[in-house]
């Protein structure tokens, strides 16, 4: 039997009946429509949260089946997108069809479901791109109280911390971008080719005014 055959699709689909089954298991129902609105509430949350490189590394780790709910509605040209915690919780509840409140308990479950589905460090590689907080939610690590930690950060410097993360990120791919286009230049008896160094700076542009960043000119 060829690999594209009945054999191989039996096989995925039985992969992915797994993940929903243990996730309906985790969730003590036999909804499969709310098992699968739920997952797929997930999977699109954090795909959108993730760089591109990081969002493909994360979805090849997924059962085929499920990988194509994962990139269904896929946009890489406009992500990461930078939403926080009630962002994450709104965008994840319109989605799921259920209620704010319910959306940290039900992320947190299928959070440690398809940990349980991966090898290890698969899942905490991802999730270790979003800002603490939002992670914290994901996982279901934001309302556990802890004892402080002298010198430890604040609510308020961590926040500002992920902001700064953020724009670090940012301005990291305008480099890339202006970088990229400065090798594609060619040199010219009169030097580079301006063409290509201004298309650069446009695309560095573009890049710096979506994150809401100052131009780069």
């Amino acid at each position: 039997m060829s690999p594209a055959g009945p054999d191989a699709f039996n096989h995925a689909l039985h992969t992915a009946n797994n993940w929903l089954a243990d996730i309906a298991s985790a969730f003590d129902t036999s909804d499969r429509r709310y098992t699968q609105r739920t997952l797929r509430a997930w999977l699109h949350a954090l795909r959108d949260r993730l760089t591109v490189e990081s969002a493909v590394k994360f979805g090849a780790q997924l059962p085929e089946l499920l990988r194509g709910i994962y990139y269904d509605g896929w946009e890489p040209c406009k992500v990461p997108a930078k939403y926080g915690v009630d962002q994450y919780i709104q965008r994840f509840a319109t989605q799921a069809g259920i209620s704010p409140a319910q959306v940290p308990a039900t992320a947190s479950t299928i959070t440690q479901v398809i940990g349980e589905h991966m090898a290890p460090g698969q899942l905490s590689q991802a999730l270790a791109e979003l800002p603490t907080h939002l992670r914290a939610t994901v996982t279901g690590t934001a309302g556990i109280p802890r004892a402080a930690t002298a010198g430890e950060p604040t609510r308020a410097a961590q926040d500002r911390i992920a902001r700064i993360e953020d724009q670090v990120s940012n301005l990291t791919a305008a480099v890339r971008a202006l970088a990229h286009g400065l090798e594609e230049g060619q040199i010219t008896g009169a030097g580079i080719d301006q063409t290509h160094v201004a298309r650069a700076a446009r695309h560095a542009d573009e890049i710096l005014i979506a994150a809401g960043a100052q131009p780069t000119r």
